[in-house]
């Protein structure tokens, strides 16, 4: 789902920006998703909602995902993909970046050790791709594998959070209740300083 991104260049070049857990073994598997149920952080799902690119730290995050996983690329041919990355025309940003400072940008994200990935959010419900599920069948499924859980917990808000922001809607407190299977007032017991916070920027990036 590239919305309104032009991502020619980068599939014409085969690069990777997309990538699902590789030694984290899901709970449960179909052939629409993926479960894990203490959650996994070898999801890499890059430019899979409408969202864009708001700020140089998401910028950076974003170059070093795909730094990470094309370990084929040197730093000039990284630089060239930063360039179409940070293009706002390209639909992937809604800011312009000085020339030098990508670079600069660029430079210290090839002097990072690639043994190491990069922090990433924990996930524990991953969709295929083409799984041919609609918004609501999605956050359906989601509630139900979350609703395994006897208590809801700020991990399990969060997931949520992520799942419905995945889905290029509104995270509300009863979008989260409905996908929790519990109360809104749980949902407002679960959430603290940090996760209404992130419930703002996503929505700001919708």
């Amino acid at each position: 789902m590239s919305h309104n991104r032009n991502t020619r260049y980068l599939d014409n070049k085969r690069i990777v920006y997309r990538r699902d857990p590789i030694t984290d073994k899901p709970t449960q598997e179909n052939e629409c998703y993926l479960f894990f149920e203490n959650g996994t952080y070898e999801c890499y799902h890059l430019f899979n909602s409408k969202a864009k690119i708001t700020t140089y730290k998401s910028l950076k995050w974003h170059l070093l995902v795909i730094w990470y996983l094309n370990p084929q690329l040197d730093q000039d041919q990284l630089v060239e993909i930063a360039e179409v990355i940070a293009n706002k025309q390209q639909g992937f940003t809604t800011f312009t970046i000085h020339e030098d400072l990508l670079r600069k940008m660029v430079y210290e994200i090839s002097m990072l050790d690639l043994d190491e990935p990069p922090k990433n959010k924990s996930r524990k419900v991953i969709f295929k791709m083409n799984s041919g599920l609609c918004v609501e069948e999605k956050l359906r499924i989601v509630g139900e594998l979350i609703g395994r859980t006897k208590k809801v917990t700020p991990d399990d808000v969060y997931d949520a959070m992520l799942s419905i922001h995945d889905n290029d809607v509104d995270i509300t407190i009863r979008r989260l209740a409905e996908v929790c299977f519990c109360s809104t007032r749980t949902i407002h017991r679960n959430l603290d300083v940090t996760l209404r916070r992130e419930i703002k920027l996503l929505n700001q990036q919708l």
